[in-house]
């Protein structure tokens, strides 16, 4: 009886948890918003097909592979989902695949799974917490010395930041960060920093994909400032506006994504890196698992009846869509599957708004370096 009186009520508490979050203006934001910006994808992407002669789409190319080259892709968010999918489609490829995730043990389990699949694979694993900027600094000083050990061309082509996180409580970074702004935006931008000048270095065109999300479209306005950026801005909100620093964490995505493409077509030496943003649609992975249980199931089920919902094998199609895209193909929105390609929101390709929010972003990356600089200083100070 005891044992049945508990379970009733830890039923009754998660009933009741169920209830209080579905009453919640950031749960019905997801449920309508987020709707009508999947919808309004699929309605762009489908009105395309039927109103424009040639379709948006872009075929996708095999990467060069010799005995001297083999190519690199590095994958933040590589321990499951979209990230996983992703690995092991590329190492098929005939890529060597850098996974990047939190979790030691899951990267084990998976760098498994893709041999067992694959015997020929090159797969290669890195504990990084994304939200931290230590522990990414920490990540590049390994690939770099892990690129020397093994005698490899000193370079990467392919980086693909997927790494994202939905949040559902406020927590902070060592650095004082919301840390969904800084997985899912903060830690892209400064991994790409670190790694720009080893894509740059590839013999052969390489490439950055940005995953992002329709989310992005609920977004209708929006500021760059450090408060914003960093997500400390929201957290002044009686309850945690998960949802909303989810999409701006997106829209940030988006136009990092089309700024960084616009430098490189700048640069006075012609530059070979291309960026792409992807956009896997709605996707059965474990992104909701800090949401109730009964909501989130429910959620997929009425998604799945729609036709809406996909599952990571066949969601990860926009990905590698993007990552094996023509040379260049860049600055493109990739949804859909096919190599098919819409519009982001026009927020997103708002060039004042990409400007600020590079030199915020470039600032806060310095202030971390900064930081880091002194606390290892101070550390060496302490030893000696």
């Amino acid at each position: 009886m005891a044992i049945i009186s508990n379970k009733m009520v830890t039923m009754i508490k998660e009933f009741k948890e169920a209830l209080r979050f579905a009453a919640s203006v950031q749960f019905w934001r997801m449920a309508v918003l987020w709707t009508i910006s999947l919808l309004t994808s699929y309605f762009q992407l489908h009105s395309k097909r039927l109103f424009s002669r040639k379709a948006q789409s872009y075929p996708r190319c095999h990467p060069p592979i010799s005995e001297s080259l083999r190519p690199v892709c590095v994958i933040t968010g590589a321990t499951s989902g979209l990230g996983a999918a992703a690995a092991h489609a590329l190492s098929r490829e005939g890529f060597y695949v850098v996974l990047v995730g939190r979790s030691s043990r899951l990267l084990s389990k998976i760098m498994i799974e893709i041999k067992t699949q694959n015997e020929d694979a090159q797969v290669k694993a890195f504990e990084v917490d994304m939200s931290s900027f230590k522990s990414i600094l920490e990540f590049k000083s390994s690939l770099q010395q892990w690129l020397l050990d093994c005698k490899m061309h000193f370079s990467v082509q392919l980086l693909i930041n997927n790494a994202g996180i939905l949040a559902t409580s406020s927590r902070f970074t060592p650095e004082g960060y919301d840390q969904m702004m800084a997985t899912n935006y903060i830690g892209a931008f400064c991994l790409t920093k670190f790694l720009l000048p080893l894509l740059k270095r590839s013999l052969v065109p390489s490439r950055i994909v940005n995953v992002t999300s329709f989310t992005h479209r609920s977004v209708f306005d929006i500021q760059v400032d450090k408060e914003s950026v960093s997500g400390t801005r929201f957290l002044r909100s009686e309850q945690y506006p998960f949802a909303r620093i989810y999409e701006y964490s997106k829209v940030y995505l988006l136009l990092f994504s089309y700024a960084l493409h616009q430098q490189l077509r700048l640069m006075d030496k012609p530059c070979h890196v291309s960026v792409n943003a992807a956009d896997p649609g709605c996707v059965k992975t474990n992104i909701m698992r800090e949401l109730p249980s009964c909501l989130s199931k429910l959620a997929f089920q009425v998604l799945k009846l729609l036709g809406l919902l996909q599952l990571p094998k066949n969601g990860v199609s926009s990905i590698l869509d993007a990552a094996l895209a023509p040379p260049e193909a860049s600055g493109v929105y990739f949804f859909g599957g096919e190599g098919r390609t819409v519009n982001s929101s026009m927020l997103s390709y708002n060039a004042k708004l990409a400007k600020e929010l590079w030199t915020m972003s470039y600032n806060l990356f310095l202030e971390a370096s900064l930081a880091s600089k002194n606390t290892s200083s101070s550390t060496s100070d302490n030893l000696s």
